[in-house]
């Protein structure tokens, strides 16, 4: 074999090593990539963002979203009202978990025609010790709830190396399987700094306002 002049790889048939033709090489190599773009590609482009239906933008989860340790005029939905320029709906319950959140989002959400909704929960199952996979379904269950309704979904994850349990990879799948955008760590850069933080767990005004930007950004692209 390294005597001969070979440009090719090998396959063996009836025992016999026999250079693969170019165009054989050409084929596989061919099939091969598409597996790997079908493998890698096939979840996304199965939940592109279609044209949305309502009107309302609507923010939706726990203490993050009420504005807890700051002003009701500095929370995240306050600012955000702000940057847009128009009405903005603040429904955050603190304290809520995952499953506190599926049971009202039909009065707090779907009941309101939502356009797009902005979501900040899982951090209270976190705490709680609730089962990731557990809070995974909750909240996948509220994310195709509110596609079904023709609204776009903006998830601000929470993702806290060695101490999330699974959660920071949980928001990325469920978002990931429904359709929804995800702001990674809407908390990146804020949670352990004294100078936006009320305090171990909530930010203060200066940090719901980064909150606010985050979030105006995902959601730019759909205004």
């Amino acid at each position: 074999i390294f005597k001969a002049r070979l440009r090719w790889r090998f396959y063996i048939y009836n025992k016999e090593i026999i250079p693969m033709p170019r165009k054989l090489m050409t084929a596989v190599l061919v099939v091969a990539a598409l597996a790997v773009a079908y493998h890698f590609f096939r979840d996304r482009s199965a939940t592109r963002i279609g044209p949305l239906n309502g009107e309302a933008i609507i923010c939706f989860g726990d203490s993050l979203t009420y504005g807890t340790g700051a002003p009701a005029d500095k929370s995240y939905p306050a600012r955000l009202e702000q940057l847009l320029g128009r009405p903005v709906i603040n429904r955050g319950v603190p304290g809520d978990t995952t499953a506190g959140a599926l049971a009202r989002l039909q009065k707090d959400v779907l009941d309101r025609s939502p356009r797009i909704v902005l979501i900040t929960i899982g951090g209270n199952d976190l705490r709680r010790g609730v089962a990731v996979r557990t809070a995974q379904t909750n909240l996948e269950a509220i994310l195709l709830a509110i596609r079904r309704q023709g609204a776009l979904a903006v998830v601000g994850g929470i993702d806290i190396p060695l101490l999330d349990r699974g959660y920071g990879r949980m928001y990325e799948e469920a978002t990931e399987r429904t359709g929804a955008v995800l702001v990674k760590n809407i908390l990146a850069g804020i949670l352990g700094h004294d100078a936006l933080m009320s305090d171990q767990i909530h930010p203060n005004a200066a940090g719901y306002a980064i909150m606010a930007q985050r979030f105006h950004s995902a959601i730019e692209p759909y205004l």
